[in-house]
């Protein structure tokens, strides 16, 4: 399977002022969260909450920002989480995947909305 990207937006929803920033990022299943570069964080004026130990691909462990709060826009859903301040590009971890009802189609190399909720995210709570 190849990579697959997904066009998204990223804004700082406690500072309406900012611009959002639009960004390619990575779907990544493997991971869990949405990291970002620093120059997103600097941008939307994010606040750090903590640090947090990671394991990364190699498999060596860093300890990095967690800031927020961070509101993902994808087609007609969204999200609110933190981040992992990290690399050089934005990845798309399956916390958000499955926040906002996403569905990855390994063939297509896409990232799609659920079609059995195409209107609003749904969501499994039991």
């Amino acid at each position: 399977m190849g990579q697959i990207y997904a066009e998204i937006k990223i804004s700082n929803p406690s500072q309406n002022e900012l611009q959002p920033v639009n960004a390619k990022a990575l779907v990544d299943t493997g991971a869990l969260f949405l990291c970002i570069p620093e120059h997103i964080a600097i941008q939307l004026n994010l606040t750090e909450f903590e640090k947090r130990e990671v394991t990364i691909a190699d498999g060596s462990k860093k300890l990095v920002p967690y800031v927020g709060p961070i509101k993902i826009n994808y087609e007609n859903r969204m999200c609110l989480t933190g981040a992992l301040v990290l690399g050089d590009m934005v990845l798309l971890g399956a916390i958000p995947i499955e926040d906002m009802d996403l569905i990855i189609h390994p063939a297509q190399l896409k990232l799609t909305i659920n079609p059995q909720n195409p209107n609003i995210a749904g969501a499994l709570v039991m």
